[in-house]
């Protein structure tokens, strides 16, 4: 199967996406092979409790979002 072959395949396939509306979109996200991922998930997850801890409405509306999951897997 020759390069070419492939590339008209995958045009066609996106020339068809497109006539039904849809259209390409890059995402970027971030790489979890980064050996510094880790590190930089516990450092913005400390924030994100530390902020939490002083946010006493968030907290109010945490528990109820909670308190309003019961039966939901039944």
């Amino acid at each position: 199967m020759g390069t070419k072959h492939v590339n008209e395949r995958v045009q066609r396939h996106r020339d068809a996406l497109r006539k039904v509306g849809l259209r390409p979109v890059q995402i970027w996200v971030p790489d979890t092979r980064r050996p510094d991922f880790a590190e930089e998930c516990r450092r913005q997850c400390r924030l994100v409790a530390q902020a939490d801890l002083t946010d006493t409405a968030m907290r109010q509306f945490m528990d109820g979002a909670l308190a309003d999951v019961d039966g939901w897997t039944e």
